[in-house]
């Protein structure tokens, strides 16, 4: 697994077409290895300019926090 930071914020496309996004932290554990956690958050969207601004507003993410899959 790489060391370097993973971005907060996944947006993806589930199997019925809706875009998701999942919420990722990163915290590292005694001898200094990376553990993330994703939650599934549950709203899904028509796009993904959508979901970004979803993020944006409730979840607190900033630009340059999403990557895509």
């Amino acid at each position: 697994m790489s060391k370097t930071a993973m971005r907060p914020f996944l947006i993806a496309k589930d199997d019925e077409g809706h875009v998701r996004i999942t919420e990722r932290t990163t915290r590292y554990n005694s001898q200094n290895y990376p553990i993330v956690t994703a939650t599934l958050q549950p709203e899904t969207f028509k796009t993904i300019t959508a979901a970004k601004a979803f993020a944006k507003e409730h979840l607190g993410a900033q630009d340059g926090d999403f990557t895509m899959k």
